[in-house]
């Protein structure tokens, strides 16, 4: 089995304009069809244009728009990994349940509770040395993101995706969280830790039990409040555009709050801790601090030791589709005029 991963995956998002060049491209077509009906009937104009052909451009376009995605994929490089190793390490089994539901769109805290959370995870990927990792995204229902690992990089990459869609059923379902994460664990006498990354409003089930049930299996469990006391509107999108805010049945905008006296009770009942998130940071690295302080124990792990770079294939093509485009001119040439099979020679 191979592992593969970008080690540029932000520049991925150049991808979106492809759809982009699409559209200019149709209305660039469109344009000229305008332009030479002001000159007359379109089927005339167009035979006294006989060097003149749309299937050209459209296949230079094609080749143009292969090109770019492949340059794109080339310079988020593509790498593989080619030898996985057993290695023993020392560390710490952490799973972090991270909620997804819509109220952490809010953006009291900036950019947005989610954002700010995914952004603490991300720093706190880049910290870890050896402890292994795991996620377990929840809303109404809790479902595991990232089983737990020692591969950094796939965790970018899962956390990456993470967002409200990925749990259908809304509502905070903070028990069923802890619980999967609990399951999510392997049996073994490491030091554990659950991370629970919530704001923990429209609470639906008895987180407290989970958390005291995690405290007497040896796992430790903190809380993080995500959110402001005075709360703030939940943003309602289509696509990637705000079209404004929740209302409730009588219209009025929906804020929401942090439920920090929830939160605080789960972190006692699972012996941990609760920190409340702001603007200025989110609490990650505050709880990794008091989890660095329980024993760590030495574990076997299989990992990917060596990445090789795929880059140069994708560059190559892109620069092979390039050369074939500007090959291909844009007219016919007179060579192309002596097989035309179907002029009309009456």
């Amino acid at each position: 089995m191979e592992m593969i991963r970008f080690e540029h995956i932000d520049l991925l998002y150049g991808l979106a304009l492809l759809p982009v060049f699409i559209i200019l491209f149709w209305l660039a077509v469109r344009w000229k069809k305008r332009v030479l009906k002001k000159f007359g009937q379109y089927q005339v104009i167009s035979r006294l244009m006989p060097n003149a052909t749309s299937g050209r451009p459209l296949v230079k376009f094609i080749l143009f728009l292969l090109a770019f995605g492949f340059l794109v994929i080339g310079l988020a490089n593509p790498q593989v990994g080619s030898r996985l190793e057993e290695a023993e390490r020392k560390g710490i089994d952490i799973m972090i349940a991270l909620d997804v539901s819509k109220s952490m769109l809010a953006q009291d805290i900036k950019p947005s509770r989610l954002e700010k959370s995914k952004q603490a995870i991300s720093r706190l990927l880049d910290r870890l040395r050896g402890d292994r990792i795991g996620m377990v995204v929840f809303a109404g229902q809790a479902y595991v993101q990232l089983p737990i690992t020692t591969d950094y990089a796939a965790g970018e990459m899962f956390l990456a995706s993470v967002s409200p869609d990925a749990v259908p059923t809304q509502g905070t379902a903070i028990g069923a969280a802890i619980e999967t994460s609990m399951e999510s664990f392997q049996e073994n006498d490491h030091s554990k830790a659950i991370i629970v990354i919530t704001d923990g409003e429209n609470h639906e089930d008895d987180a407290l039990e989970q958390a005291r049930k995690a405290r007497e299996e040896g796992i430790t469990v903190y809380t993080i409040g995500m959110g402001l006391p005075e709360g703030a509107p939940i943003p309602v999108y289509q696509g990637d555009r705000q079209v404004g805010f929740k209302k409730d049945k009588n219209g009025n905008t929906v804020v929401t709050r942090l439920n920090e006296s929830l939160l605080k009770q789960v972190a006692d009942a699972g012996d941990g801790s609760y920190v409340r998130a702001n603007n200025v940071q989110a609490g990650l690295n505050q709880i990794f601090d008091e989890i660095n302080k329980l024993e760590k124990k030495e574990f076997e792990t299989r990992v990917f030791s060596d990445y090789e770079d795929r880059f140069q294939y994708f560059i190559g093509a892109a620069l092979l589709l390039l050369i074939i485009e500007l090959l291909i001119p844009s007219r016919k040439s007179k060579l192309a005029k002596r097989f035309n099979l179907f002029e009309n020679r009456s």
